[in-house]
């Protein structure tokens, strides 16, 4: 498991790769900061602030985006070069592969989206002059921020590991999933809220600190759905995964 996990670092670890994810992950940041610059009446609000750079350009854009470009490409590699057979001929349990193949986009994208969002919860609070964002708050508000996009970032990992193993246009569909399901359904259908990854982080940003994020309080669903949810999803496709390498026909 350890080799195959090395490779699979390694293989999606590209500079082109770990480019697109520093730029996406310093987008937020850099929105702040331009906020600070040029800060103008309406902006320097908590709900500003939550909805346009945490939910906005964090949460629905910069985690799901980046998890999709490195999880679909976990296993799309091997399949684009034909070489995933000469893995699965292996004598090992398949989830001692879809293990290591499902973790290293994890390990190569939660770092850089955790600290983006926490180190622009920190700039929002310290600087846009936000009443909500006190100083003995601000460090909860970075640690819940930290704690939601860590969770989100495992359960989109497992979902588009999947993703790549079924289909060859695993990207494509994803960024559907992602603007359509993710993005406008589950702002508009509150039923979708239990069904949607970028809910559950919502949910677990409200839930962890009600005060710093109190505009969200309308928008999400329960904190131990939220969890659950994350894990159901992140165990479920991860079997699927599975379940998929299992049946792959090998000849």
């Amino acid at each position: 498991m350890t080799t195959v996990l090395r490779l699979s670092l390694r293989q999606l670890g590209s500079r082109s790769r770990l480019l697109l994810i520093l730029l996406l992950a310093a987008l937020p940041v850099g929105l702040t900061a331009l906020i600070l610059t040029t800060g103008t009446e309406g902006q320097e609000s908590n709900g500003f602030f939550v909805y346009t750079v945490l939910d906005a350009l964090v949460i629905a854009g910069a985690l799901p985006i980046v998890a999709l470009v490195l999880a679909t490409a976990s296993f799309g590699n091997e399949i684009e070069d034909k070489t995933l057979s000469y893995l699965l001929l292996k004598p090992v349990p398949r989830w001692l592969i879809a293990l290591p193949k499902a973790m290293a986009p994890f390990i190569i994208s939660a770092p850089a989206l955790v600290a983006s969002g926490v180190v622009t919860t920190l700039l929002g609070a310290s600087s846009l002059g936000v009443a909500v964002f006190v100083v003995e708050s601000d460090l909860r508000a970075a640690l819940a921020v930290g704690a939601a996009v860590l969770g989100g970032a495992l359960a989109y990992s497992s979902v588009f590991t999947w993703a790549g193993l079924v289909t060859t246009r695993a990207l494509a569909a994803g960024l559907i999933y992602v603007f359509i399901w993710e993005g406008l359904l589950s702002t508009f259908l509150e039923g979708i809220r239990y069904l949607s990854i970028r809910a559950y982080v919502l949910a677990m940003l409200h839930g962890i600190d009600e005060n710093s994020f109190d505009p969200l309080e309308e928008r999400v669903i329960e904190l131990p759905a939220a969890i659950t949810g994350v894990a159901v999803v992140t165990v479920v496709f991860f079997l699927l995964t599975v379940r998929r390498l299992r049946k792959m026909d090998v000849a």
